[in-house]
């Protein structure tokens, strides 16, 4: 069965850095479209960003400049490498992998928490 789990997270001050991983099985991982979105506490979920099966990236406005999102199909697994944390950025991170049929499959998410 298809199975993603995210990891990474954790308890960081603001300005500093976090990668979360992303590691996917049940899934021929190169035709797969791989998002990141984070749920606020409070508030609904959001975009991250995405990677498409072909390497195009595309980031929410928020996070432009600070985080980087990244696929080793290899392992098949994702990435997003986060810099520059600030307080708003915590939330509870998922991994989503969407099939070429536009089927999501999502990770269980991991926290990470920006303290200021």
């Amino acid at each position: 069965q298809v199975q993603l789990v995210e990891s990474g997270g954790g308890l960081v001050q603001a300005g500093g850095s976090l990668r979360l991983s992303c590691a996917t099985s049940g899934i021929i991982f190169r035709f797969y479209d791989i998002g990141w979105y984070r749920l606020p506490p409070g508030k609904t979920r959001e975009l991250v960003a995405t990677i498409s099966s072909g390497g195009s990236t595309n980031y929410a406005d928020s996070v432009k400049g600070r985080f980087t999102i990244s696929r080793d199909s290899a392992k098949k697994m994702a990435y997003l490498q986060m810099n520059n944390l600030k307080p708003e950025d915590t939330g509870v991170y998922f991994c989503v992998a969407t099939s070429p049929a536009r089927n999501d499959y999502w990770g269980r998410g991991t926290q990470v928490t920006v303290s200021s």
